[in-house]
């Protein structure tokens, strides 16, 4: 397959997903082991963060009316705060601790192992179901969402952070329903702090990306290639996106979140599965 034709068809599974809680990144990642490319390479991180960026418009689209009307900003704060906090402890950990005497050791490095994506879809999984459980044995009364919860949600996305598989939407918005947050508040919030983590996100892939560049000629070479179609992979995965986040709020609404951890706990298998065939 030509690599303009891969890179759009991993926009679209990079659309689909990232707004659902099946955690996109570990269908990226699967995606791209299976067209013969390496998940870990600076290209392709970087890559994967220009689609963030296109289903990152789709949020701000589709949220923003409920964002006017209400945009809890020292709860946003607080919350990402606390995400960095567990970000930059697990990233140390990851780096100085476990990767300990390996060459040029980046958390990056563990983004195409497949059976810890495995096992983090897995407790994604159970998450969400624990989460659905909850919901069902909840009363009417709700829990409002203040700075103890925000920080608690906040601090949920930071271990989502160095682990694909562990869906960043699907580990929030459970947290949001497990503490007894109203579904569509929980929703709004898990999205508005995804917006705020993005930036960064791709301010550090781009510097990695450009450190790269440095030490080989054919890092810049895949940049020049990857220039045109990412462009057209972020139209891709706004629109997909769009369409995923249309869909995940009709079936929060329904009482279907279960369903999403049953998925998780099957893509873990067939992760799995895969591994052991050799992936």
């Amino acid at each position: 397959m030509h690599f303009f034709l891969k890179i759009l068809a991993l926009a679209v599974i990079q659309g689909a997903t990232e707004l659902l809680p099946v955690s996109s990144s570990a269908h990226v990642i699967v995606a791209e082991k299976l067209m013969g490319l390496d998940p870990a390479k600076p290209e392709m991180t970087l890559l994967l963060v220009m689609l963030h960026t296109g289903t990152m418009l789709a949020v701000i689209v589709f949220f923003w009316n409920s964002w006017k009307k209400d945009f809890p900003v020292k709860l946003i704060i607080a919350a990402t705060a606390a995400t960095a906090l567990v970000g930059l402890f697990l990233k140390f950990l990851i780096e100085k601790v476990l990767l300990k005497g390996t060459a040029h050791a980046e958390v990056e490095q563990l983004f195409g192992n497949l059976p810890l994506i495995s096992a983090a879809l897995a407790g994604a999984g159970v998450l969400i179901l624990w989460a659905g459980y909850k919901e069902n044995q909840a009363s009417n009364k709700k829990t409002t969402l203040g700075l103890k919860n925000a920080c608690l949600i906040g601090l949920i996305q930071g271990i989502c952070l160095p682990f694909r598989g562990f869906s960043r939407s699907g580990a929030t918005i459970s947290a949001g329903l497990i503490l007894g947050i109203e579904k569509k508040r929980a929703e709004d919030f898990s999205f508005a702090l995804a917006v705020v983590l993005t930036p960064p996100v791709i301010l550090r892939e781009a510097l990695r990306f450009l450190k790269a560049q440095h030490t080989s000629v054919h890092h810049a070479t895949s940049m020049a290639g990857l220039f045109l179609p990412s462009v057209v992979g972020m139209v891709l995965s706004f629109i997909a996106g769009l369409l995923a986040l249309k869909w995940l709020s009709n079936w929060l609404e329904a009482g279907r979140w279960y369903l999403f951890g049953i998925y998780c706990l099957c893509a873990s298998i067939v992760i799995f599965f895969l591994y052991c065939q050799g992936l």
